[in-house]
């Protein structure tokens, strides 16, 4: 029973990952976009792929990349976790059909994810 109900969770941050990615591609096309510039049923199959991929990278990579940058990240409160979250973006990317914009780009960008990330849960969890 347990199972099943963390199985749920997982996709259900997947369906918010891809319409958090959705979004930032909308909204800031310059940082997140993808590599065909189509918003056609691939494109919205890429976006759920991209999903599956970041909610995998953010699950696996994102925990171990924190610990090994914690003093970094305690020696700028906090705000080294941007860099780290960029990052993680242009990970998903790489294994991705996303392409991600300059490093500065790609910070914006990671930074309206989480926004939009938090929106969208907030938005869908309302039942």
């Amino acid at each position: 029973m347990y199972i099943g109900a963390m199985n749920r969770g997982f996709l259900w941050r997947v369906v918010v990952n891809a319409v958090a990615l959705l979004l930032v591609s909308l909204i800031y096309p310059a940082g997140l976009h993808l590599s065909n510039h189509a918003l056609d049923a691939r494109g919205l199959l890429d976006f759920a792929i991209a999903g599956l991929v970041l909610g995998v990278v953010n699950a696996l990579l994102r925990p171990v990349v924190l610990i090994l940058t914690l003093p970094i990240n305690f020696a700028t409160l906090g705000l080294f976790t941007l860099v780290v979250n960029a990052v993680m973006l242009i990970v998903v990317a790489a294994l991705t059909n996303l392409e991600t914009g300059a490093l500065a780009q790609t910070i914006v960008a990671a930074a309206l994810l989480s926004i939009a990330s938090y929106f969208v849960s907030g938005m869908l969890d309302r039942r």
